[in-house]
C-alpha cells in the first residue's frame, strides 16, 4: 500500500505507541486525591508542560479536548457567547471562506441558532485570504465583531496564511483571534505567544499522536464559555474526566515530532518536488493549486493538491485504491459527500474542475517507492477515468 492521505490522518510514531500502551496498564483518575490519581495528575501535567513548551504557549493556556473539532467549536462558541454576553451588539463573526467544515459548521450553525451574523471574506487563486477584504470587513463595525477566525494552513491546498496580518488588524480594535493550526503543526514553526493570537487549535492524530485528544491553546486572561459543565476540568472550560493515555502519547508525538521537524520537512518537501515534478511529466495537463513557493510563509511542505481536467476525482480515488495508492479528494470529514470543494470554489474554480481534484500528502512514514509507486499507476488511471467522464458526459 503507498498512503499518500496524512493530512487525513498520519501513522502513529513508535515512541506515543509505547507511552500510551504503558498508560492503559495504569489505573487512576486524574481528579482523584489517592496515589493512583496523583500519579495520573503528575503525568497529564507533564504532557500539559511539554506540549506548551513546544508550541510557545503556558502550561495554564493548554486545555485538553477530544480533537481538533471539539477546540475549534469551544473556541468560536465559547468566544461568540462570552463577547455577546458582555455586550449584546457584539454578534458578529468574520472568517474565511476556506476554513475546515470543523469551523465553518459550528460558525453557520451559530448563524442559524444564536442570531450571530457571519461574514466570510474571500481568497486569492492560490487559496490564501484577502488581507484588505478581511480589514474592510472588520473596520465597517468593529464593536459588532466578537471574533476573527482563520486556518493557519488550509487543509487542501496547503497554503498559509497570513496570520499575524490577520491578528494585526484584530488587536487594533480588541478583537480576539483564533486560528485552526491543526495542518501546520508539525510542519511549520508554531509559537503560540508570538504570534499574539488569542486561542489556536492542535491536535494529536496529525502529528503521529492517537485519534480522539487535541487541544485549544487559549490565553489565561480571556474569557470563554465551555461547551460541556461537569467537573470543572480543564479551567473548567472543558468538563470531563480526563484520557491520561491519551494525553501522555499526544505529548510523546508532540515532542517527536516537533523536535524532528526541520529534518523531517526537508525530507518530505523533496518528496513533494519528486511528486509533483512526476504527475506534470505523466499527465501533462495536470494542474497542480496552490502557492508554488515552498517555505513557512507559502505553504505546507506535504500537501499536493491537482486538478486533473476531464476527470472526475472521485473515479481516479477509486481507481488508485484498487491498486493499493491511498489519496483523497479533499478534507477526510467531508468525505463520500458527493458536492466540490468549498476551498477550490472558493478560489474561483467551477464545479467541474472542484470535482476533478486530488489531494496528496504525505508524512513522517513516506517514502519514495510511495511516490513512484503512484506516478506508475497513474497514467492507466488518468486514461481510464477520462473515458469514462467521456461516456458520463456523452450520455
Amino acid at each position: 500500500m503507498a498512503y499518500l492521505d496524512h493530512a487525513a490522518t498520519t501513522p502513529m510514531v513508535p515512541e506515543a505507541i509505547a507511552v500510551m500502551a504503558e498508560e492503559l496498564a495504569r489505573t487512576g483518575n486524574a481528579s482523584s486525591l489517592h496515589a493512583s490519581g496523583r500519579d495520573a495528575r503528575r503525568t497529564v501535567e507533564e504532557a500539559r508542560e511539554l506540549i506548551a513548551e513546544r508550541f510557545g504557549a503556558r502550561p495554564s493556556e493548554v486545555v485538553f479536548c477530544s480533537g481538533g473539532t471539539e477546540a475549534n467549536n469551544l473556541a468560536i462558541k465559547g468566544l461568540y457567547w462570552s463577547r455577546r454576553a458582555q455586550d449584546p451588539a457584539r454578534n458578529r463573526i468574520v472568517f474565511s471562506s476556506i476554513e475546515h467544515h470543523a469551523l465553518l459548521d459550528p460558525v453557520t450553525w451559530l448563524a442559524k441558532h444564536e442570531g450571530a451574523e457571519i461574514e466570510m471574506t474571500p481568497v486569492d487563486t492560490t487559496g490564501r485570504i484577502l488581507i484588505d477584504e478581511l480589514r474592510a470587513a472588520v473596520e465597517r463595525d468593529p464593536a459588532s465583531v466578537s471574533a476573527v477566525t482563520t486556518m493557519w494552513a488550509n487543509n487542501e491546498m496547503g497554503t498559509i496564511q497570513p496570520v499575524s496580518e490577520v491578528v494585526g488588524v484584530a488587536r487594533a480594535y480588541d478583537i480576539p483571534v483564533h486560528s485552526d493550526a491543526v495542518q501546520a503543526a508539525g510542519y511549520v514553526p508554531l509559537d503560540f505567544a508570538a504570534s499574539q493570537l488569542d486561542a489556536m487549535t492542535i491536535t494529536a492524530h496529525k502529528l503521529g499522536g492517537p485519534v480522539g485528544v487535541g487541544a485549544l491553546l487559549i490565553r489565561r486572561e480571556l474569557e470563554a464559555t465551555p461547551l460541556l459543565h461537569g467537573g470543572g476540568q480543564e479551567r473548567d472550560l472543558r468538563s470531563g474526566t480526563l484520557s491520561v493515555p491519551l494525553i501522555a502519547a499526544f505529548a510523546a508525538a508532540v515532542d517527536v515530532t516537533v523536535g524532528r521537524q526541520a529534518q523531517t520537512v526537508e525530507g518530505i518537501e523533496a518528496l513533494r518536488r519528486r511528486l509533483v515534478e512526476g504527475i506534470v511529466r505523466v499527465v501533462p495537463d495536470a494542474i497542480v493549486n496552490g502557492d508554488p513557493e515552498p517555505g513557512p510563509d507559502h505553504r505546507l511542505p506535504n500537501i499536493a493538491h491537482v486538478t486533473f481536467p476531464g476527470c472526475e476525482g472521485d473515479a481516479m480515488l477509486m481507481l488508485l485504491d484498487a491498486q493499493g495508492i491511498e489519496c483523497s479528494t479533499g478534507s477526510a470529514c467531508a468525505a463520500g459527500v458527493p458536492q466540490p470543494s468549498h476551498v477550490l470554489l472558493a478560489m474561483g474554480y467551477d464545479d467541474v474542475a472542484a470535482r476533478g481534484s486530488l489531494r496528496f500528502s504525505l508524512g513522517h512514514t513516506s517514502t519514495e517507492a510511495d511516490v513512484d509507486r503512484l506516478l506508475q499507476a497513474l497514467p492507466a488511471v488518468h486514461e481510464r477515468a477520462q473515458r469514462a467522464s467521456l461516456v458520463r458526459g456523452g450520455s
